[in-house]
């Protein structure tokens, strides 16, 4: 039998995934407005900043009347301690699409880079494409409850989108060493990689959490984990 407050659990859940629809958003809206060169979409996703804010703030208040109202029994206390630290991570992506977009408007005023150069650095896109794709299925590790598999295959992903971070440093550092007047540009696209290096870490985080939810089991800081997956199909980094 139900307990008579499992819709409270619902709603809880229900705004955590909201929340998550939002950093999704914004981080998607910060990486157009970079690759658009769109100034007014880039104040945009930095005016809404807030809306993420508020709802980790409403998240946290709800979770703590349910603890101190509800007693609630291990699996509850596991989704309200695992929606807290998930809406922390979400938080912090929404603070890095942020800073993307920043990052754009600095860039939106700067002469850009050429084709030639561009294909030099390496692509940005493949890195932004990997990053949103592992916190889009965090979130829908968030909707389905239980699946580890898919838990386990962003986590694993975390490794290549880290990869990808050192070596667009490494191809940026070379660019602005031989080309000075580009430093500028360069050293913001190197904040940008970072930030995007991060988002795919917070949703390696949500992952983690959902594995602690459905199993019990605390799978943070296990290298094995990151590496083992014979059956893995995603194409190798290029070097």
């Amino acid at each position: 039998m139900k307990r008579f407050y499992d819709t409270e659990l619902e709603t809880f859940r229900s705004q955590l995934i909201l929340m998550g629809e939002k950093a999704i958003e914004h981080v998607w809206l910060s990486l157009r407005a970079l690759t658009e060169t769109d100034p007014e979409l880039a104040r945009r996703v930095i005016a809404t900043d807030d809306e993420i804010d508020n709802l980790e703030i409403a998240i946290d208040d709800e979770a703590m009347r349910y603890m101190n109202l509800r007693a609630p029994i291990a699996t509850e206390l596991r989704v309200v301690i695992v929606g807290m630290k998930a809406s922390h991570d979400l938080e912090r992506v929404g603070d890095e699409a942020t800073g993307i977009a920043k990052r754009a408007l600095r860039l939106a005023a700067e002469p850009p880079l050429t084709a030639a150069t561009v294909a030099e650095i390496g692509s940005l896109n493949q890195m932004a494409m990997m990053a949103q794709q592992m916190l889009r299925e965090a979130l829908d590790c968030l909707l389905e409850s239980d699946n580890e598999e898919k838990a386990l295959a962003v986590i694993r992903r975390d490794r290549e989108v880290d990869k990808l971070n050192k070596q667009l440093y490494r191809a940026l550092t070379a660019h602005a060493a031989a080309n000075p007047g580009t430093i500028n540009r360069v050293v913001e696209l190197m904040f940008i990689s970072k930030s995007l290096e991060r988002i795919a870490d917070h949703a390696t985080n949500i992952a983690e959490e959902m594995v602690y939810l459905t199993q019990a089991k605390d799978i943070r800081h296990t290298p094995e984990v990151r590496t083992s997956n014979p059956q893995q199909s995603n194409p190798p980094i290029p070097k």
